[in-house]
C-alpha cells in the first residue's frame, strides 16, 4: 500500500529561481540527448584514428545505449531514495568526467568503456532532470510553459549534435565531440547547484534488488537485440536470444513488482490509465522519430552528397519548429483542450509529413521536397512533446516521481532502439531486392541511389503507419480532461490524493 508523500514548500527565493533552474536543467537533458548523434558524426574520424575494426566501431553507440536504457529506472529510483538535486548533480559530474576520459581515449576499448560509463551517468541524469521539471512545476499554466522549454531543448538536440559534430570534426578533432560536454555539465552542474531545490522523502525504502536485476537485465537484452538487429537481422540467433531473454526477464520483472514490498517500479504507475497510454503513445511516436532522422541522415550524406554541417543544418527548420510549437502553441493549448486531442492531432500531423517524404526524389530540391514535409513533423511533433510528458508524469506521488520520470526515459530509449533497428531493416532489404529484381550486371551509382531511395520511401510508409498508431492509441486510452485552473495548492492536492493514488486512479 503506499501513502502519498508531499514535500515542503520551497521558500520565495527558490521558488524566483525556479525559471533559472528549468534552464540549467534543460542544459543537462539538451546534452544527453545531443551526444548521440554528435558522437556519429565523429565515429568515421575516431575508428581511422583508434583502428578500430567494423566489426567492433557499432560498440561506440551500443555501449553507450546498453548502459543508458539498463540502467534507466534504477536510476529513477535512487533519485527518489537519495534526492533528485543531488542526483542529478552527481549525474552531471560523472557525465563530465566520462566525456573527458572519452576525448582522451587511446585505444577503441577505452573509448568503448568511457562511452559505457557516460549511459552509466545519463541514466542517472534524465530521470531525474525530467522529475525536477514535475515537482517544481505543478500549477498547470507554469507547468505547461515548463515542458515546453523542456522539451523544445530536448528535442532540438538531435539537430544540434549533427551540427556540432559535423563543425567539431571538420575543423577540430573529433575529440572535441567528447571534450565538448565538459563545460556544458560544469556549467549545469554550478547552476543547478544554486537554483534547484528538492527534499528527500522521509521515510527511508529499501531498493528491491531482485527487481533491480531483472529490469536492468531485461532492459539490456532488448537494446542489446535491437542494436545487433539493425546490422545481422531480426532473424539472427543472437538477436533473437538477447530478445526473447529480455522479454521474460521482463515478465519477470512486472510479476515481482506485484509482490515486492518496495517494487522498484509501482504498479500503480503503469496501472493509470492516462499515463499508460502516455508512455504507449510516447513509445510509438519515437519509433517513427528516430526512423525518420535514420533515413533523412543518410538522405542528406548519401543521396544529396552534403557535407556533415550542411545534413545538420537541413534539420535545423524542423528542430525550429518543434521548439517554437512546444514553447509557444503547445502550453497554451494544453490550457484549453484535453491532452488526447493535442497528442492525436499531433501524431496526424507527423504521420502526414512522414507520408509526404515517401515521395522524395533521387535529385530534390530542397525547399521544394524537403522543407514543407519536415516543417510539417515538426508541428506535430512539437503538438506531442508537451501533453505527452505532462500526462505521463501528471498525478504521480512526489515519492515516485524519479521513477515515473525514468519510465518515461525508458519508453524513448526502447522506442528509439526499436524504431532504428526495425526500419533500417525494411529500407535494407527492400533496397536489396529493389537491386536484385532488376539483376544488372554492374549497378551503376544511379541506380543503387534510386534502390536506396526506394527503401527510404517503403520505411516512411511504415513510420507513418507508426506514427497514425500512436494516435488511435492516444484517442483510445488517454482520458483525461482539461486541467482545472486553479492555484498550485489546489491542483497539488487533486493530484497526490493518496487515496486516488492507492486505487491507480
Amino acid at each position: 500500500m503506499s501513502t502519498s508523500t508531499v514535500y515542503p514548500a520551497p521558500d520565495a527565493t527558490c521558488r524566483s529561481r525556479r525559471w533559472w533552474g528549468l534552464a540549467f536543467i534543460s542544459l543537462a537533458q539538451l546534452m544527453v540527448v545531443l551526444d548521440a548523434t554528435i558522437v556519429n558524426i565523429a565515429l568515421p574520424s575516431a575508428q581511422r584514428e583508434l583502428h578500430m575494426s567494423d566489426t567492433n566501431r557499432q560498440w561506440v553507440i551500443t555501449a553507450y545505449t546498453l548502459a543508458f536504457g539498463g540502467l534507466l529506472l534504477l536510476g529513477g529510483r535512487v533519485a527518489d531514495l537519495v534526492g533528485r538535486k543531488r542526483t542529478f548533480l552527481v549525474g552531471l559530474i560523472g557525465f563530465a568526467v566520462a566525456s573527458a576520459v572519452g576525448g582522451a581515449a587511446t585505444s577503441s576499448w577505452h573509448l568503448f568503456g568511457a562511452r559505457a560509463l557516460q549511459g552509466v551517468f545519463a541514466a542517472t541524469l534524465a530521470p531525474s532532470a525530467l522529475s525536477l521539471v514535475t515537482t517544481t512545476f505543478t500549477e498547470p499554466r507554469e507547468r505547461g510553459k515548463a515542458f515546453g522549454v523542456f522539451s523544445g531543448i530536448a528535442a532540438a538536440g538531435n539537430a544540434i549534435g549533427l551540427i556540432c559534430g559535423g563543425v567539431l570534426t571538420e575543423y577540430l578533432d573529433w575529440r572535441w565531440c567528447m571534450y565538448v560536454n565538459a563545460p556544458i555539465a560544469v556549467t549545469a552542474f554550478l547552476g543547478g547547484l544554486w537554483s534547484l531545490h528538492d527534499h528527500r522523502p522521509e521515510e527511508r525504502v529499501r531498493l528491491d534488488v531482485p527487481g533491480v536485476a531483472l529490469a536492468c537485465t531485461g532492459l539490456v537484452g532488448v537494446v542489446y537485440g535491437c542494436s545487433e538487429a539493425s546490422s545481422k537481422g531480426w532473424d539472427s540467433p543472437r538477436v533473437l536470444g538477447a530478445l526473447c531473454a529480455g522479454a521474460v526477464l521482463l515478465a519477470l520483472f512486472a510479476l515481482r513488482q506485484t509482490r515486492a514490498a518496495s517494487p522498484l517500479l509501482p504498479p500503480r504507475i503503469v496501472r493509470n490509465r492516462n499515463r499508460g497510454g502516455a508512455f504507449l503513445t510516447l513509445g510509438l511516436a519515437v519509433i517513427a522519430m528516430f526512423g525518420m532522422f535514420l533515413y533523412m541522415t543518410y538522405y542528406f550524406q548519401g543521396v544529396l552528397d552534403y557535407r556533415p554541417v550542411e545534413a545538420g543544418l537541413a534539420f535545423l527548420p524542423m528542430s525550429a519548429t518543434i521548439m517554437l510549437t512546444s514553447t509557444q502553441l503547445s502550453p497554451r493549448l494544453l490550457r484549453r483542450l484535453p491532452p488526447r486531442v493535442l497528442l492525436s492531432s499531433g501524431t496526424v500531423l507527423a504521420a502526414a509529413g512522414l507520408f509526404l517524404l515517401t515521395f522524395l526524389p533521387v535529385r530534390a530540391e530542397y525547399a521544394v521536397h524537403v522543407l514543407p514535409s519536415t516543417i510539417l513533423f515538426g508541428l506535430g511533433m512539437g503538438l506531442l512533446f508537451v501533453p505527452v510528458m505532462d500526462t505521463a508524469t501528471k498525478g504521480v506521488d512526489p515519492a515516485d516521481a524519479g521513477v515515473a520520470s525514468a519510465t518515461v526515459n525508458t519508453c524513448q530509449q526502447v522506442g528509439g532502439s526499436i524504431g532504428t533497428a526495425l526500419l533500417n531493416t525494411i529500407a535494407t532489404s527492400t533496397t536489396a531486392a529493389y537491386l536484385a529484381a532488376r539483376r544488372p550486371p554492374a549497378p551503376t551509382p544511379a541506380l543503387v541511389k534510386a534502390a536506396v531511395v526506394h527503401g527510404f520511401h517503403v520505411g516512411l510508409g511504415w513510420a507513418s503507419a507508426v506514427m497514425l498508431l500512436a494516435a488511435v492509441t492516444a484517442w483510445t486510452l488517454i482520458r483525461a480532461g482539461v486541467p482545472p485552473r486553479h492555484g498550485a495548492a489546489a491542483v497539488e492536492a487533486a493530484s497526490y490524493d493518496p487515496h486516488r493514488m492507492r486505487a491507480g486512479q
